[in-house]
């Protein structure tokens, strides 16, 4: 309790007269809501008696009447009381003992009342009861205005706001837009697949083995079956049984787990949409995804039209097609061809490119793509035609066995589809991944290390041609939604442990107060605020530093503040 501040004693202390005046402050009792914020103002009739319920955001309390907002799901709505409504002709002490004295900016309280618009043409609501519903215990952080108006103490601080998206939400209200986009982005999207005749459907997300993708499993253990598993990585392999089960049409919202890095683009947990259609190609794919594109950014934003960052992009079919080989020849001057693995690794190296031993022909070729071509993609772009070493799982190109049929598709120089003319030839299937296994053992950390056996028995039961396409869903909504960081688009992404405040003796606080008041001061200066004598002052500045709350350079020079 004395870790707690002065604004959430105040409030415990709120909470035990609520309790011995007989009110719970977080009653069970079903609260019968007859309307939102957004009803009201959309179908506003004057007299008109509405039961409400959300959150306390402010008040302005003159004498016996005051001004308040209500903030509910769809928004906000202005609140009257007049200690002469609240329960007409029964004791008036509720205005007055409740709700002035007990209430806070936060409370979740029930309203019961009549409409009226107030001289200003603000709809209102003339409070005739309230109730409490729950007792805000710990204050939001909301900004504050100061007398000339300006803005201070924003909640916009990333790490605080992605560490509590619960209070985020309450105070940031257009944070809640992004979601609600990213609603609708979904289902827009499940309804253009629906409306084809797909069918979604669910993968395993515990897996035996890690297989779909290259990459960096979680693994956990079971211990009923006393055996590994693996979080899913991707859901491929799982979709494509399907298809030879007798699925024509298959398509499925994964969440998928890499245990590799995280950045602004990347993170441990994220979510992919794979479909996969039986008799397609990726030719028929590429005009299938900029169709889907087209409605889904239209049914989000109302508009094939996005802001991201300083780039105005427009996902209006149809989109430009380039083959990789052409890209390439076209940004760097080299011929990818009929190249081998050491011509292109001399190239990557002229280039500039960062290359290692490690890297196979595919890799190598994905690197000079990465560096020198794929920013140049603004507009929604296919990269079509990848070189065989690339796509393990992909269709060998109809008319040249050096490439396969696949593409990429390119925004803002991201990539956010990658599709294929799935491979399905079992005897194929098995050779590449027998060449992903070598290329693993020597090091490549995007090859395949593992082979699926049973996916392999899959094939061999026959798969018609198909085509699959995954489109990385984080991403596409970060896109739609003018965000450049992946973390905007999560509710709660993920972040390292909290740190736990320290306990520190109370000259060591004193001490830290100053600094934040004066920001930095000479060490005998800051020694004469704090006003502490020469044993105590040594002890303080030892905690201070151990606790490398500051650093001392030397005894002549300022004190740099480290962490606050």
């Amino acid at each position: 309790m004395s870790q707690l501040s002065e604004q959430e004693l105040v409030r415990r202390e709120k909470l035990a007269k609520l309790r011995k005046m007989g009110i719970n402050p977080y009653p069970a009792d079903l609260y019968p809501v007859t309307n939102t914020s957004q009803s009201i103002k959309n179908a506003f009739v004057e007299g008109g008696k509405v039961i409400i319920a959300g959150r306390l955001m402010s008040r302005r309390i003159q004498g016996n009447a005051s001004f308040a907002e209500l903030q509910d799901a769809e928004g906000r709505i202005q609140l009257y009381f007049n200690r002469d409504e609240i329960c007409a002709g029964t004791d008036k002490s509720k205005y007055n003992d409740v709700y002035k004295k007990l209430l806070d900016i936060g409370d979740f309280i029930g309203v019961e009342g009549n409409l009226f618009v107030t001289k200003v043409g603000e709809k209102t609501v003339m409070v005739k009861n309230f109730t409490l519903l729950s007792k805000a215990l710990k204050p939001l952080p909301l900004p504050k205005l100061d007398a000339e108006g300006n803005i201070h103490d924003k909640f916009d601080d990333p790490e605080l706001r992605y560490r509590q998206r619960y209070a985020d939400l309450v105070v940031n209200p257009h944070v809640k837009e992004v979601f609600v986009k990213r609603t609708k982005l979904f289902n827009a999207m499940r309804n253009f697949f629906n409306k084809a005749g797909y069918f979604e459907v669910e993968t395993p997300v515990l897996q035996p083995i890690p297989g779909g993708a290259a990459a960096r499993p979680f693994e956990t253990h079971h211990n009923a079956l006393d055996i590994p598993l693996y979080m899913r990585i991707a859901n491929e392999l799982y979709l494509k049984r399907l298809i030879v089960g007798g699925f024509d049409g298959v398509y499925e919202f994964s969440k998928n787990f890499r245990n590799e890095g995280m950045d602004r683009t990347h993170n441990p947990e994220f979510t992919a949409m794979e479909i996969y259609v039986a008799y397609k190609d990726y030719n028929w794919m590429m005009t299938f995804c900029e169709q889907l594109l087209e409605h889904c950014a239209v049914a989000v934003n109302g508009t094939t039209k996005a802001t991201f960052g300083k780039h105005n992009i427009d996902f209006k079919a149809p989109y430009a097609r380039v083959t990789m080989c052409d890209s390439i020849k076209h940004f760097t001057g080299f011929d990818i061809t009929g190249k081998t693995e050491a011509e292109i690794r001399q190239a990557a190296k002229d280039m500039g490119v960062e290359v290692d031993n490690t890297m196979g022909k595919g890799k190598l070729i994905d690197a000079i793509f990465g560096d020198k071509c794929e920013a140049n993609y603004i507009q929604p772009t296919f990269i079509t035609d990848y070189p065989k070493e690339m796509s393990p799982l992909c269709k060998e190109h109809r008319n040249n066995p050096e490439l396969t049929e696949r593409f990429e598709l390119m925004v803002c120089g991201k990539e956010i589809a990658n599709a294929y003319s799935e491979l399905n030839d079992p005897i194929d299937q098995r050779e590449r991944f027998e060449h992903q296994m070598e290329l693993a053992k020597k090091g490549d950390d995007e090859a395949t290390g593992v082979i699926d056996y049973d996916f392999l028995r899959a094939l061999e039961y026959g798969m018609p041609p198909t085509s699959g396409m995954g489109i990385g869903m984080d991403r596409l909504i970060m896109f739609l939604t003018n965000n450049q960081s992946i973390q905007e688009v999560l509710f709660f992404p993920q972040m390292r442990p909290e740190k736990k405040p320290l306990a520190i003796s109370d000259d060591a606080k004193a001490v830290l107060e100053i600094l934040k008041k004066y920001e930095k001061l000479a060490l005998n200066d800051l020694k004469n605020q704090s006003g502490l004598s020469n044993k105590k002052w040594d002890k303080t500045i030892k905690e201070l530093t151990k606790n490398k709350l500051v650093k001392v350079e030397n005894i002549d020079a300022d004190l740099f503040v480290l962490l606050f």
